[in-house]
């Protein structure tokens, strides 16, 4: 099975971001319940609930203009913009 941010790299359309989304929940799932270590990380996860998750979301889209700033090739991809921006809930702190 590919890599999130492998899945991610592919998204180009409805179908391919709805694929990227599946891998995300299921790079997810085995984390579910599990403490958190000293950086507050479940392993790869930098946060664990959904508000937080969002939030992040939300505080990357801001600071990176929704990631124009780092790739402006995101302007011609609003799928794979959008599959950033909840890739970025799971590892922006």
């Amino acid at each position: 099975m590919k890599e999130v941010h492998e899945v991610l790299e592919e998204v180009k359309d409805e179908e391919s971001f709805l694929a990227f989304v599946k891998v995300l929940i299921a790079d997810r799932v085995p984390h579910e319940g599990k403490p958190t270590d000293e950086a507050c990380f479940t392993e790869g996860w930098a946060n664990n609930t959904i508000a937080d998750f969002l939030e992040s979301a939300v505080a990357w889209a801001e600071v990176s203009n929704f990631g124009l700033r780092q790739r402006g090739e995101l302007a011609d991809n609003k799928w794979k913009q959008f599959a950033v921006f909840l890739y970025c809930g799971k590892i922006y702190e």
